[in-house]
């Protein structure tokens, strides 16, 4: 008689796809209309006269040149685009920002680009919590944010964590039927401790009529305990827009709904393991956007608020005093910022702790953002994207026929079959925000980064021509960059 135990099983999760459009040896719909009418229209030019014929062919070859040769997934024509605008831009120095005394309009200092217009508004929620609610007029956003605390996975059980994954799926999930959803982020942001909230609560506990080297012993703590220690901050925006009887009844309509869904959204974050969940209020909103600009305001902010005194910052002034967009960093007064996009998802499946060593602190990163960003999609557009994905897949598959096209199909049907059985189909993207005190020492963070998005399995790159974008995409500010593209949707997807 013999017993065999069966080892216990990490669960896994993947499945993703990246969405694409059907056309001929990776073209995409609109390379698949070019390669099919260039000889058409090409024939037609020769019966009229030769050269327009030649011309026709070559345009379109060149066409699909700059379509079909690709760079990180990234087409060459895109890629051109792109630097273009990049000239463009520095060029009429649209990528310089100062404010101040002697700028325009109120001479403060104000957001700079996609956050110009934006707006604060202070209210409560449903059970009366204070709230912030920040407003972005030109796509009739409102978004309010929520602070987390996590708890961390350490010396946690398994069941426990998956328990944590199925609700935080869950609460995604859910999301697809708020009314109004646009979006929701969800941000990690490590910086260093300055050590003030562990001096005030040791002080607020002192007896004067101690021994001296009792005295002695909490100022040696109050001073070595936070040397390389970190602060860990997190947060989740929920983004509304304005559509149909809210956008007729006006703006005090729309926060009054965002902020009456906060408890209940709240609510449903405690079982993820965000630990005590609370709506962020307008001045913390407000600190954390100056801080990321103005990094060095960091200790002396956090020291007043640990004397339980409100900073005084406003909306108009939590800009930076200037700052310079480059191709692929960001300065802005006493930090430098790289901005890093996620790629490529990870390939396979992969564990509940993937990005645990790039969202923990490292000890040569001042400060970093890792910002989730979800989309999830209406129940009825669900059910024909995953239709879609399938017949798509193996369209690409019958055209070239690679094993990895099998894979694709095989991950398109399970994910239509888990829709039809009620999951939610999420669009999803990742930005790694990494401030350093100059720009010198961003060559270092390059290196930091390579190493830990190994550690996730993911590919990151900087974003290009797009810095000063991403870097408000990772505030607490509710900016949802695909809503603020010239190219619609429909068309990018098609390329």
């Amino acid at each position: 008689m013999s017993t065999t135990t069966d080892a216990p099983r990490h669960r896994t999760y993947g499945n993703w796809i990246r969405q694409r459009s059907p056309g001929i040896y990776g073209l995409g719909t609109i390379g698949s209309i070019v390669l099919i009418l260039t000889p058409a229209f090409a024939v037609i030019g020769l019966l009229v006269d030769a050269m327009v014929g030649l011309t026709i062919g070559l345009f379109g070859l060149l066409v699909l040149a700059f379509m079909a040769y690709k760079i990180k997934g990234r087409s060459l024509g895109e890629l051109l685009i792109v630097r273009f605008a990049f000239w463009r831009t520095r060029a009429k120095k649209e990528n310089l920002y100062h404010s101040g005394m002697l700028a325009e309009p109120n001479g403060a200092h104000q957001l700079p680009g996609l956050l110009a217009r934006s707006e604060l508004v202070a209210t409560r929620d449903g059970f009366g919590q204070d709230a912030g609610i920040v407003v972005i007029p030109q796509t009739s956003h409102f978004t309010a944010v929520l602070r987390l605390d996590p708890e961390g996975a350490s010396l946690v059980d398994r069941e426990q964590i998956d328990q944590w994954v199925a609700g935080y799926g869950h609460w995604l999930a859910q999301l697809a039927h708020e009314p109004g959803f646009v979006a929701a982020s969800v941000t990690v942001e490590t910086a260093p401790d300055p050590g003030t909230r562990l001096a005030t609560a040791v002080n607020s506990q002192r007896n004067q009529q101690a021994p001296e080297l009792a005295g002695q012993v909490l100022d040696d703590i109050i001073a070595t305990y936070p040397a390389g220690s970190a602060q860990v901050t997190a947060w989740a925006t929920v983004t509304y827009q304005s559509t149909g009887q809210n956008r007729r009844r006006g703006r005090e309509v729309m926060i009054n709904h965002v902020a009456a869904r906060l408890p209940g959204l709240a609510d449903a974050l405690r079982g993820t393991g965000a630990g005590a969940v609370r709506p962020m209020t307008a001045q913390e909103i407000t600190d954390i956007v100056k801080i990321a600009y103005d990094p060095a305001l960091g200790p002396m902010l956090e020291e007043v608020r640990a004397k339980g005194v409100p900073s005084q910052l406003t909306w108009d002034n939590a800009g930076p005093k200037s700052a310079v967009a480059g191709w692929d960093t960001y300065r802005h007064d006493s930090g430098a910022t790289r901005v890093y996009s996620m790629d490529e998802a990870p390939r396979g499946t992969v564990l509940a702790r993937v990005l645990e060593q790039l969202i923990q602190p490292h000890p040569q990163i001042p400060r970093k953002r890792v910002t989730l960003i979800y989309r999830p999609h209406t129940p009825g557009e669900a059910a024909k994207i995953v239709d879609r994905d399938v017949r798509t897949s193996r369209f690409v598959q019958n055209s070239r026929g690679s094993a990895r096209d099998q894979v694709t199909i095989r991950a398109a049907e399970q994910a239509a079959t888990e829709e039809a059985e009620g999951a939610g189909v999420t669009r999803f993207a990742l930005l790694v925000a990494v401030t350093m005190e100059s720009m010198a020492d961003l060559e270092d963070a390059d290196t930091i980064v390579d190493g830990l998005e190994g550690t996730a399995r993911l590919e990151l790159r900087p974003v290009y021509n797009g810095q000063a974008a991403a870097f408000a995409a990772t505030l607490p500010t509710g900016v949802v960059l695909p809503e603020h593209v010239v190219i619609p949707p429909a068309v990018r997807e098609a390329i």
